[in-house]
């Protein structure tokens, strides 16, 4: 796949195939992530690759955080709604936890820079789940940062989720989309 085309074919792939995806296609994505821009070499980044039962790691936080809102709930009505949450996690059969794990020691690191370089590679993930022929969402939220996940992905105090990436093959086609030319988002300064 070229790759220009790769970038403008990829879409969000919410509905996946309850398929196996083999071991060495997830870490053939996870090491196109790794290749992400990153200043001083820091590599900001670590993932938390959740497949089979090791996805109600994240299903069990879901219902966690969800569990203090449900007040008032009978019984029956209270246990559907945690199974739902929990469910969340079963959308796809991988699910990648995407961390910023800022470099603590070095002192030339900026912390926007790391989270950025994180993003990066998050978008190098899905760009080779794309060319790998899986569908791919990259799902974030206010319940990134709720101390339940941080609990859940063991995660030190400098570090943050910036996403879970759920994957699997694809069970939809996505929409066409377009988008706004660059040439009107763009301002040239020239001499």
């Amino acid at each position: 796949m070229e790759l220009l085309e790769a970038v403008k074919g990829r879409r969000s792939i919410g509905r996946v195939k309850d398929e196996p995806v083999a071991r060495e296609l997830i870490e053939q994505v996870l090491e196109a992530a790794v290749w992400a821009p990153n200043h001083h070499r820091t590599e900001p980044w670590r993932f938390v690759v959740m497949t089979g039962e090791g996805r109600r790691t994240l299903g069990r936080a879901y219902a966690a955080i969800a569990e203090p809102s449900l007040g008032g709930m009978s019984e029956q009505d209270r246990a559907d709604r945690l199974s739902r949450e929990e469910a969340k996690a079963l959308r796809s059969p991988v699910v990648i936890a995407a961390i910023s794990s800022p470099a603590a020691d070095h002192p030339r690191a900026v912390l926007w820079e790391e989270r950025a370089a994180a993003h990066a590679a998050v978008q190098n993930l899905l760009l080779a789940a794309h060319d790998a022929g899986l569908g791919a969402v990259w799902r974030t939220g206010d319940g990134l940062a709720h101390p339940e996940m941080v609990k859940a992905f063991e995660l030190a105090p400098s570090e943050e989720i910036v996403g879970f990436i759920y994957i699997g093959y694809p069970d939809m086609t996505p929409a066409a989309i377009t988008r706004v030319p660059a040439v009107e988002k763009t301002r040239w300064i020239e001499q």
